[in-house]
């Protein structure tokens, strides 16, 4: 992508112009490393896709790839130029939340994309114990209606399969209902009192989830509402 233009705007866009790079830009900053995790984050990118972006940002000085000590695999590691991009990530996200939700659809609300970032968020040092089991149960779905997120030993791991063991907490709502708190768009009060939610389990858990569970970057990011 060359504009041959003295633009800054146009030279940025060069590097960072091109269908999937600002999200692979994304997961790396949020933490992703390896290739299947970028790939987890990513959704339909195919692999050869990705290699061939990440060979450019590496090209581009954006990305550093480095050999996974005592194995066979790659990590890719956030060069300054690239960590510099994070306040800017943030900022058309927030502007996105303003002037661009009116393009979400409803197949938009993928249960597995939204799982992947609750696997996220959960922070293993504010909760009890060497290991703890969330359940989720997605009452809008037909096929696969039932996640679990396993915590142990402060690393955290979705299952798609009961892993038999104790729930500790438990989620009943919809897609729509979840990511609507955890994005901010609804209180979680406000939607177990409405009826859409129902958490479950261990008080000292339930009584505030967002300590452990933690919420979207956005969470107090003015918003327009999303379309009905």
């Amino acid at each position: 992508m060359q504009y041959n233009q003295f633009c800054p705007i146009a030279k940025a866009t060069e590097i960072l112009g091109e269908k999937w790079t600002i999200l692979i830009i994304r997961e790396i900053l949020m933490g992703g490393r390896r290739f299947t995790e970028l790939q987890r984050g990513l959704g339909d990118i195919s692999p050869a896709l990705l290699t061939g972006r990440l060979k450019t940002l590496e090209d581009k000085g954006m990305v550093v790839r480095r050999q996974i000590p005592g194995q066979r695999g790659y990590e890719y590691l956030p060069t300054e130029a690239c960590q510099a991009l994070l306040p800017i990530i943030i900022s058309l996200g927030k502007w996105s939340l303003l002037w661009a939700r009116h393009t979400i659809l409803d197949e938009d609300f993928d249960v597995e994309f939204l799982m992947f970032y609750l696997e996220r968020s959960i922070d293993p040092e504010k909760l009890i114990g060497d290991e703890t089991v969330i359940k989720f149960r997605f009452a809008d779905l037909s096929e696969q209606p039932n996640w679990w997120l396993l915590v142990q030993n402060n690393k955290t791991q979705i299952c798609l399969k009961d892993p038999g063991k104790d729930v500790n907490v438990f989620f009943d709502c919809s897609v729509r209902t979840m990511h609507d708190v955890w994005m901010g768009d609804r209180t979680y009060k406000d939607a177990i009192k409405s009826g859409d939610l129902s958490v479950l389990g261990d008080p000292s858990l339930t009584r505030n989830v967002q300590s452990w569970l933690r919420p979207s970057a956005y969470i107090d990011a003015d918003r327009a509402p999303i379309p009905a």
